[in-house]
This record gives C-alpha cells, sequence and structure tokens, in this order.
C-alpha cells in the first residue's frame, strides 16, 4: 500500500459533514454575520485601538530583537505609522463583533526585516489564528524557502493567510504563493464588491482605490494601495467565518470564489 493511501473500508473517517446549498450565495456564505468568533490577526505595523474606527484589541504583541536573534513578546498596542490601524479599521467596518489581534513586525516609516516578518508570522500561525491578514510583502530571496514553507504550513494547519499583492510589478512573496489569497486593487466604491481573478497570482480584486482609512494620530485619510484591499477580503472571510467556524481553508476560498462579483453563482 502506497504511503499517503486511503485504506479500503476506511473512506467513513474522512466523510465531511455538514450540508451544503444547492447554491452558495452571500446570504447562505454570510448573510447576519457580524463575524463573532473569528480570530483575526494583523501582521503589520501595529495597531491603535483608541482611534474610533477600531476598537478594543484581544491581544498585542511586537516582534523584538532579543540577543542575537528575534522574538515576539506582549506589548502595549501601538502603531508609529498608521498602516496597521488602517487594515484593523477597514477589518472591524466590514466585521464588527470579530477578534482582532496584532503582531507588529514593521517600525516608524513602515519599515522592517524579513526576519522579523518571519518570526512574526510563525508565531501567530501556532497561535491557531483562523485568519492572517498581511498587507506587506518582502522581496528578499533569501526568505522565500521559509515563507513558502509557513505559507504551506498555515494552508495546512487552518490558518488562511490574505495578503496584499505589490503595488508595483515586482517579484514579491507571500502573495504569490498559491496557498494563500492573493489580494489587489479595483475602482469599485462598495466594500463588499470583489471580483475573482482567473489569470493568478493575484486571485481576488477588492477595494483599494481612494479608501477612506483610519491612520495615525486619531486621523483619517483616503489613500489607494492594495494594502487596503487585502483588510477587505480578510473583513468578509471574517463575516463567513463567523457563520461557518468549520470552514477550512480551502473551503474558506472557494466560498469566496463563489460569491465573487463576477462569478456566476454570486447572488
Amino acid at each position: 500500500m502506497p504511503a499517503s493511501s486511503l485504506r479500503r473500508g476506511l473512506s467513513e473517517d474522512i466523510a465531511i459533514r455538514g450540508a451544503w446549498p444547492d447554491a452558495v450565495d452571500r446570504d447562505w456564505a454570510w448573510g447576519g454575520s457580524t463575524g463573532r468568533g473569528a480570530r483575526v490577526c494583523l501582521i503589520d505595523s501595529g495597531v491603535d485601538p483608541e482611534h474610533p474606527s477600531v476598537g478594543p484589541l484581544s491581544g498585542s504583541w511586537a516582534a523584538e530583537p532579543s540577543s542575537d536573534s528575534i522574538a515576539v513578546v506582549e506589548e502595549p498596542p501601538q502603531d508609529p505609522c498608521g498602516h496597521g490601524t488602517a487594515a484593523a479599521g477597514i477589518v472591524r467596518s466590514l466585521a464588527p463583533e470579530c477578534d482582532l489581534y496584532s503582531v507588529r513586525v514593521l517600525g516608524a516609516g513602515n519599515t522592517g526585516t524579513g526576519r522579523a516578518l518571519l518570526t512574526g508570522l510563525e508565531w501567530a500561525i501556532e497561535q491557531g489564528f483562523e485568519l492572517v491578514n498581511m498587507s506587506l510583502a518582502t522581496t528578499r530571496r533569501e526568505f522565500v524557502a521559509e515563507l513558502h514553507q509557513l505559507a504551506d504550513k498555515a494552508y495546512f494547519g487552518g490558518t488562511l493567510l490574505v495578503c496584499s499583492a505589490h503595488n508595483m510589478i515586482m517579484e514579491s512573496y507571500p502573495w504569490r504563493f498559491a496557498a494563500v489569497v492573493s489580494v489587489g486593487s479595483h475602482e469599485e466604491p462598495d466594500p463588499f464588491t470583489f471580483f475573482y481573478n482567473p489569470r493568478p497570482p493575484v486571485e481576488f480584486y477588492a477595494r483599494g482605490v481612494d479608501v477612506e482609512i483610519p491612520w495615525a494620530e486619531k486621523s483619517v485619510i483616503t489613500a489607494t494601495g492594495n494594502s487596503f484591499a487585502a483588510p477587505h477580503i480578510t473583513g468578509i472571510s471574517a463575516l463567513i467565518l463567523g457563520k461557518h467556524p468549520e470552514l477550512t481553508p480551502f473551503q474558506l476560498k472557494s466560498v469566496l470564489y463563489m460569491t465573487a462579483a463576477n462569478v456566476g453563482m454570486a447572488a
């Protein structure tokens, strides 16, 4: 019998429980959901929970240098530049009752290291967060193999990574990996309008042009970027998981596909 094979008579052991509708539409996917029960971790520049568009955090950590390595340590919530606060505010606007967590891997000026990114991501995966929003990427080739392994570990372990595509045409990661949900921007004003892209590596387009977002020092600005498209998909995913917490990353990606505005089964 080959390795990783299923023996005769054991199919009941892998039966997928739960009924699915004849058509997966938006009402089935997230109708009536507020995102309650879904845990969303933002790997970014931190989050300011005092911003009126964000509200409380369920936990706050940072990937900080520790002797000759980097460790994830608990810290009071902070965001030195506003980028993570923007992502958190977008998620909260769509899924107001989801649980938000922050892992800060960027500092002032939105700068950070690839090693801090890897350390923060690995820690978030080990915590078992259902959703991780990554509105950032690295171009450093020496981190690609390890980052790819972490993306697969997340996918197989029940964590869906939602990652923004780079704003310029260049090789960067992890958004290019098949195990993540990669997101680019569109210009439509409706935050619930998103499209499936039949020509990957960008899989979905979500609102990301001229978006009003919370920013540093309790301010609100209008900005454009794929960084702000990704948390729209994260927020919608939180709504779906709030209603259907049993979904695996594969199933959740499938539901996103079937409810995209340009797919025939969308309502």
